[in-house]
């Protein structure tokens, strides 16, 4: 990755196909439906909202630019045909839609994984679009974008990560309210890691007869020690 120096672009910049990139690996997936699957990470730098539990704030600021052309190249070096972008919030960064849509004319399975304060309207048609709509425990929940409710589609997936029982009440509500089951393929509730007890968050979609997926994630399972979101 190279270097460039920083500061606010001119438009003819931002649209030449170049973003910030705070790093790119090859790891297992440890959240969504897929899981425990190899998949190379493509984190953007930069977020628009501050979580109190975020695990990547490292990525808020700093990074290196870098060329569409250049972030293909090295998935492509990493040989996984699965690709999620996430950051962060990588949509903050218009060039995202013209990264995912590279990696999908690369022969790539391509995830994003955002925030929901962004709207996902613009990402190409073959992107698995994850939405990680923030509870309140999150403090950021008056930043959801409840417009991409309409356009999500049954591939894309919604994310709760839920920090205790109000966080669940709610979460519970929206999926109801917004008929987020039928809509689209999967809804996810993930325990904040290290705060709330998977155990009763099992429980309480049980109790409920949910149509939710219990979620963990898997790369803080695998290396504890790691302290880095995937």
């Amino acid at each position: 990755m190279r270097k460039r120096q920083q500061g606010p672009r001119s438009q003819r910049e931002e649209s030449a196909g170049v973003l910030r990139v705070t790093e790119i690996y090859k790891s297992i997936q440890g959240e969504s439906t897929r899981a425990g699957l190899p998949c190379t990470i493509v984190r953007l730098t930069g977020c628009n909202l501050r979580c109190v539990w975020c695990d990547t704030a490292y990525a808020f600021t700093g990074g290196l630019e870098m060329h569409v052309n250049e972030v293909v190249g090295r998935c492509q070096e990493l040989g996984c045909l699965l690709v999620e972008i996430t950051g962060g919030e990588p949509l903050l960064q218009p060039d995202c839609v013209l990264l995912a849509q590279r990696l999908l004319e690369n022969g790539m399975t391509v995830l994003c994984e955002t925030s929901g304060s962004v709207s996902i309207a613009p990402l190409p048609p073959g992107v698995i679009r994850i939405v990680d709509f923030k509870c309140p425990g999150s403090g950021e929940c008056d930043k959801n974008d409840w417009s991409n409710v309409a356009a999500l589609r049954p591939r894309d997936e919604v994310k709760f990560v839920i920090a205790d029982r109000r966080d669940y009440e709610w979460s519970k509500d929206v999926v109801a309210t917004h008929g987020l089951a039928a809509r689209c393929g999967q809804v996810l509730f993930a325990p904040v890691f290290g705060v709330m007890t998977p155990a009763d968050l099992a429980g309480w979609i049980l109790e409920d007869g949910l149509p939710v997926r219990l979620q963990l994630q898997l790369h803080r399972i695998i290396w504890p020690a790691a302290n880095r979101g995937v």
